[in-house]
């Protein structure tokens, strides 16, 4: 596995990559923890060229079919510490008009909850060659964002004809609609 730090890229020479979301069922706050892996296909201006290209689980599937979620998990039950939720990505479908993918994971309902990170037990998001299993990049959530509730996690993007991914790590407060309001539109 590569250790990626924040700001780092690679070359992933890969066509298929998956991005698992994982975490452990927990009600300290007297709710589930409903993490949401969810992935914004931009354009060259930096935002979706339509709505369809924002892949989460109310919209499992991108309109090309590189983009595909594996659906929400509520509580985090799914697995066995393994991921709970999957993005697949297959590079060799994407659309023409999209130039980068971002990666986010967020909290549902974290502000009506009381919940962040720092609350949610082994929690993290890790990119991976969707062929061997072979982790590329990982973030243990509950440690690197203990007080946010929203994270962007990294990117895939196309420079010269490549797909690279760049681990991003950068943690906000504000959910899934902090980043609906940066890419939508």
């Amino acid at each position: 596995m590569i250790n990626l730090q924040k700001g780092q890229r690679i070359e992933i020479g890969l066509s298929k990559v998956g991005v698992g979301l994982g975490w452990d069922p927990n009600k300290s706050t007297g709710y589930d923890f409903d993490l949401d892996a969810s992935a914004f296909m931009l354009g060259e201006n930096g935002k979706l060229p339509q709505d369809e290209f924002f892949v989460f689980y109310n919209n499992p599937l991108s309109p090309d079919s590189a983009v595909e979620s594996s659906g929400d998990d509520m509580t985090g039950g799914n697995s066995d510490g393994g991921d709970d939720e999957t993005l697949s990505v297959d590079l060799t479908k994407i659309d023409a008009r999209i130039k980068e993918i971002i990666f986010t994971v967020t909290i549902h309902k974290a502000e009506e909850r009381r919940q962040n990170f720092g609350q949610v037990r082994n929690s993290y998001i890790r990119i991976y060659n969707a062929v061997s299993d072979e982790e590329i990049a990982r973030y243990d959530l509950d440690e690197d964002f203990s007080v946010e509730t929203a994270v962007e996690f990294g990117r895939l993007y196309k420079r010269n004809g490549e797909w690279k991914f760049e681990a991003v790590g950068q943690g906000y407060k504000g959910g899934l609609q902090f980043f609906v309001d940066k890419y939508v539109g």
